[in-house]
């Protein structure tokens, strides 16, 4: 009998939809051979269409979940995702700060409909008290500018809203281009540590069925981390993950479906 394989905790929002939040993740860290565990943040009511409802967990519960988890079982990496409140943000800040383990900090602020997922008054403690325990931090082109003002129009910009992200504290930034315009044919995203600096490339694929991306692509960094690679191994096969989920993404209801958690089995 082998022995448990590696372990990796995602601390996020459940989406009713099945194509992000807690959901993606679980899918995600199955697929990479990781045991997926979860503290769930906030429930909503969503799917293809957009988020029809939030009802965040108290502080308490979300503790309560993660030291349930940490104090018996264990963990190698940790990912965060939807944390709608400064009281979210600072207890997860808080538990992260107590954990030898790696952290993967996707600062969700809007769904893909748009739908706000990030109370305004979160935001400080997503720069000051959540960034600074991140061993990556993921945010795509609308939470750079929610999180610190820059604009992102070119690769230039890209290397700006890097070191924006990395002065709150984070070891790694990835930031995630996209959704930018300048590069039709491909999704550029860029990994930097403020010395190394990764420059991650793929075809952009042609399928408006995209939901979850993000999620995924910071759970397929835990995994990676989770099983001992370093953050620029870690990010290179989630991207190559993610490429391969967005190209296989299907219809799902009436709006955008989701990506496809299980391409490579198919």
């Amino acid at each position: 009998m082998t022995g448990a394989p590696p372990l990796c905790l995602t601390v996020a929002g459940s989406d009713s939809g099945g194509g992000a939040g807690i959901q993606a993740d679980l899918k995600t860290m199955l697929a990479l051979g990781v045991h997926g565990m979860s503290v769930l943040t906030a429930v909503t009511a969503q799917n293809s269409l957009g988020v029809t409802g939030v009802w965040e967990l108290p502080a308490e519960a979300v503790r309560a979940q993660y030291r349930a988890v940490v104090d018996d079982i264990g963990v190698r990496a940790v990912k965060t995702g939807m944390l709608s409140s400064a009281a979210l943000v600072e207890t997860v800040a808080e538990l992260l700060a107590g954990t030898d383990a790696p952290a993967v900090v996707d600062p969700v602020g809007v769904s893909k409909h748009g739908d706000a997922l990030l109370a305004a008054s979160a935001l400080d403690a997503v720069r000051g008290e959540l960034l600074p325990r991140a061993t990556v931090a993921t945010p795509n082109l609308d939470e750079v500018a929610q999180l610190t003002g820059v604009v992102v129009e070119s690769e230039d910009d890209m290397r700006r809203a890097a070191d924006a992200i990395l002065g709150h504290g984070p070891r790694w930034a990835l930031i995630k281009g996209g959704h930018l315009a300048v590069h039709g044919d491909e999704a550029v995203d860029l990994l930097t540590d403020g010395a190394e600096e990764l420059w991650l490339r793929a075809p952009r694929r042609d399928n408006r069925h995209t939901h979850g991306t993000g999620c995924t692509l910071a759970s397929a960094i835990a995994a990676g981390l989770a099983r001992g690679l370093t953050v620029p191994e870690a990010a290179t096969a989630a991207k190559d993950y993610v490429t391969g989920a967005i190209a296989a993404g299907f219809a799902l209801g009436g709006g955008i479906g989701p990506v496809d958690h299980a391409w490579r089995w198919r």
